[in-house]
């Protein structure tokens, strides 16, 4: 099974590239996951003609199945009733064979900060206990990552959310946020963080990228990172989740 993870589109940036995003639609043609995965900040204001250039870009990209979660720029301006509009649900649940996955919102309205809510805990708790696979998807870290400057935006809640993802075994955990690509191993999770992959808001010489899952039948997982311009790819992880 191949699973894209993009993060942090940002349409309506002023930073946002169009070559970039044309690259990516074209890898997609080439690739032709089993799904995306899309964790937040589609847009960059919530505005309604942000929403909708992320729907036609989405819309084209080749895969039928699709996962998408709010990031805090989606929520802003109300824009988290337009994601509800263009996207059915905050809190998306996908199942195939013995994998389930999960999406959480972790934004608020017109705040960067994140929170996932206590309330979400036995919504996340009912659809992956007894499951073999388990991935979660939110848009903000759950651990700092580095070379991003001070730290913030962590949810207010993300130890007790650790611990729950902890306790129901959970093997991949999905994210952004910071622009910059990233992973930890806790606890036996294994947790990624997507760079951005359509803009140059980007730290340093990080380039705009995205990530490619591919988990085997024994539940080898294989990661590796491609570059949004050059296709460059960078070896993340190789291993058993």
């Amino acid at each position: 099974m191949t699973i894209i993870h993009l993060s942090d589109l940002h349409f309506g940036m002023p930073e946002y590239v169009k070559e970039l995003g044309t690259n990516v639609l074209r890898k997609m043609k080439e690739i032709k996951p089993d799904i995306i995965i899309i964790t937040g900040d589609i847009t960059n204001s919530g505005y309604l003609e942000d929403y909708e250039e992320a729907k036609e870009f989405i819309d084209s990209l080749e895969s039928k199945r699709k996962l998408i979660v709010p990031g805090n720029h989606d929520a802003r301006n109300a824009g988290y009733l337009l994601f509800e509009e263009f996207f059915k649900t905050r809190y998306p649940v996908m199942k195939i064979g013995n994998l389930k996955i999960v999406g959480v919102d972790s934004s608020q309205p017109d705040l960067d900060d994140g929170h996932i809510g206590r309330s979400i805990y036995d919504f996340v708790r009912k659809e992956l206990e007894g499951f073999p696979v388990k991935i979660v998807v939110l848009h903000h870290h759950l651990i700092p990552v580095p070379e991003t400057g001070r730290e913030r935006n962590i949810p207010m809640d993300a130890g007790d959310f650790l611990k729950l993802i902890s306790q129901l075994k959970v093997n991949l955990v999905l994210c952004g946020h910071k622009h910059v690509p990233w992973f930890w191993k806790l606890n036996g999770i294994l947790m990624i963080n997507a760079g951005t992959a359509t803009t140059r808001r980007t730290k340093a010489r990080v380039e705009a990228s995205f990530n490619v899952i591919k988990i085997e039948e024994e539940r080898n997982i294989f990661v590796e990172r491609l570059s949004s311009r050059t296709f460059k790819k960078e070896l993340i992880y190789n291993g058993v989740i």
